[in-house]
């Protein structure tokens, strides 16, 4: 085994000193951010430099159907595609009773080149643009998830959990760390298995919901961040397990509670300087960054189908509940939707409030990054400061998925610069889903209609 694990990351070589490598699950994250892929003998792995999987995996919905090719059915065989294992990827599942890795793969055609409908292979595209640049995006990801009572019966509402008092969880005590000393012992296993894992947790802390969390993560690359939350996800859903209730990422799991969400702080360094493009020298904002603003407020009413992916989404963006409801940019005001947050200059950043939890976070990260570097190669200008409370402006966010998509399809400009391929891909899935989501006959039809109308 000394081959390959040799080069593994430091925290992967740590789980597995002194013991025996079981198993080792090789995974690709879906549209929905779902790990498909297998598992195998560690044994086995050790000999096989890549393995195969149907490119249809990314044709799956969130239901577990499939959306039509968008070349049609005739001309579409289905065909496999190549992962290859990206070995700094490699981190420990201490979650399971063997000893066991997982490794994110990358997709490839059969020609050798990236499947352009991977998420992981979109943010890097989107990435390759900035490089090409002379740039380098960087981005710090909140994530904000709900702990909730098991919730066997998809027809009944969602509970806030019991916490370790034997209380049920109250709302509005954000910051309270009583409130998140009542899941200590899941809270410690999600840091046990980080530590496992080799993810840095930046800090934790209650939100505003009733059983409501946010973790913070550390700025870096992007595409390592959107792996550090591709596993946290899995990971997290994990520890909650162990503890008799579930964690959700759903964007709007609870009538009456807020939303949660996964907000992206930008910036955006020299290559060759290393310096934040957004300070000039004196520490003045540069017109790199109104730039970047304004880039964001123009394309993402078309991004918003990749931060907003399910019919769920959209509950989430409304007045009121920390969620914005349009595209005004603040300094320190956190009812828009771009806020600038307080920061010396090195650290001027822009952060998307658009995001849901629920989105990939990969298409969400690249979506976001996509609209910004359209804003610094179109050097158009971003519409003055919001300084008031923005809620009080218009709503100028896509009512629903099915508007979202639309919006998506018109912006030639995101459209290039995400990929034809994988926006056709996409809006094929997404329109599915809203298809099969209209086909069902939901409680408040039958309380309000079945015999008043």
């Amino acid at each position: 085994m000394a081959d390959w694990t040799d080069t593994l990351p430091d925290a992967a070589k740590d789980y597995i000193a002194g013991r025996r490598l079981d198993e080792v699950e090789c995974i690709v994250p879906d549209i929905a951010g779902v790990a498909r892929g297998k598992a195998m003998p560690a044994f086995k792995f050790e000999h096989q430099k890549s393995f195969f999987l149907p490119t249809s995996i990314f044709l799956q919905t969130i239901t577990g159907e499939w959306a039509d090719a968008p070349r049609g059915d005739e001309e579409y065989k289905e065909p496999d595609m190549t992962l290859v294992p990206d070995f700094s990827t490699v981190a420990a599942a201490p979650w399971t009773a063997d000893v066991t890795l997982q490794v994110i793969h990358d997709a490839y055609d059969q020609r050798g080149n990236p499947v352009a409908t991977a998420p992981r292979n979109v943010l890097r595209r989107v990435l390759d643009l900035y490089k090409a640049e002379g740039l380098r995006p960087v981005v710090a990801p909140e994530m904000e998830f709900f702990f909730v009572a098991r919730n066997l019966d998809p027809n009944m509402p969602i509970r806030p959990p019991m916490g370790r008092s034997g209380r049920v969880a109250a709302a509005k005590q954000a910051y309270s760390m009583s409130a998140v000393d009542e899941y200590g012992k899941v809270i410690d296993d999600i840091y046990d298995f980080a530590e496992a894992m080799g993810l840095e947790i930046d800090g934790i802390l209650q939100e505003g919901g009733a059983g409501q969390v946010e973790i913070n993560l550390a700025h870096g690359n992007p595409l390592d961040l959107a792996d550090h939350i591709f596993y946290f996800k899995r990971m997290i859903r994990e520890a909650a397990l162990r503890h008799d209730c579930f964690a959700t990422f759903m964007a709007k799991p609870i009538e009456g509670e807020p939303g949660s969400a996964m907000h992206i702080h930008h910036s955006v360094v020299n290559l060759e300087t290393g310096q934040n493009i957004f300070s000039a020298p004196n520490g003045d904002e540069t017109p790199a960054f109104h730039h970047f603003i304004a880039g964001m407020q123009n394309h993402l009413p078309a991004g918003v189908a990749l931060l907003a992916p399910y019919v769920n989404s959209y509950r989430r963006y409304v007045p009121d509940f920390a969620a914005p409801i349009n595209l005004e940019w603040g300094r320190d005001n956190r009812t828009t939707g771009l806020r600038v947050p307080i920061a010396s200059p090195e650290a001027r950043r822009v952060e998307n409030r658009l995001a849901g939890m629920d989105c990939n976070p990969y298409l969400g990260i690249a979506v976001s990054l996509a609209c910004g570097y359209l804003g610094l190669k179109e050097g158009k200008l971003p519409r003055a400061e919001c300084t008031v409370n923005a809620y009080m402006g218009e709503d100028e966010l896509p009512l629903n998925l099915s508007d979202a998509i639309d919006l998506l399809e018109e912006d030639a400009a995101l459209v290039e610069v995400l990929g034809p391929e994988f926006v056709a891909l996409y809006a094929a899935v997404k329109r599915h889903e809203y298809k099969e989501f209209q086909q069902v006959i939901s409680p408040w039809e039958r309380e309000h209609l079945l015999l008043n109308v």
